[in-house]
């Protein structure tokens, strides 16, 4: 199992807080949230992406990715079934697949790169902008990182 969440960066730091009593809903600090009814949020902090991916993927890995590739690196680990490399055993790789999904996507990069746009002009919008955006892009990180090779599939809903 992987977890990440606003209680902790993993399953065990999650667990303990939980049992503490601990809530994980406090006041906005990654932006002003001051213009909206509600400014509470259960927001994840003190995570670094560099820790789950090379710091040069990070640029085309919008937040949502990053974070589903902690809490996956997580819980790979904990299945016991990646090599000595962290890679899946290459007799496995064209039996495993991944399935991923999100309720939105990397929504703050389009919104970011279309005020870029239209600021600054299509041609300084960053290019790794789709990639940072997309809900396959979850899989398509997980597979490479894991060198998975079988089925990759994606799903987007509310």
């Amino acid at each position: 199992m992987g977890m990440i969440n606003s209680l902790g960066l993993n399953k065990e730091d999650s667990f303990l807080a939980i049992a503490k009593g601990e809530c994980g809903i406090k006041h906005i600090e990654s932006f002003d949230a001051s213009a909206f009814p509600v400014r509470i949020a259960g927001e994840i902090t003190d995570f670094d992406p560099t820790e789950v991916m090379n710091p040069k993927d990070v640029k085309k890995a919008g937040r949502f990715i990053q974070l589903a590739l902690k809490a996956t690196k997580e819980a790979m680990k904990d299945s016991g079934i990646l090599d000595a490399h962290n890679k899946c055993p290459e007799e496995l790789a064209n039996r495993m697949g991944v399935s991923s999904g999100s309720g939105i996507g990397g929504l703050g990069n389009i919104e970011a790169n279309s005020i870029f746009c239209f600021e600054k002009g299509p041609r300084k919008v960053n290019p790794f902008f789709i990639t940072s955006a997309l809900v396959n892009m979850i899989g398509g990180f997980t597979s490479i990182e894991f060198g998975i090779k079988g089925p990759n599939l994606s799903s987007v809903t509310a």
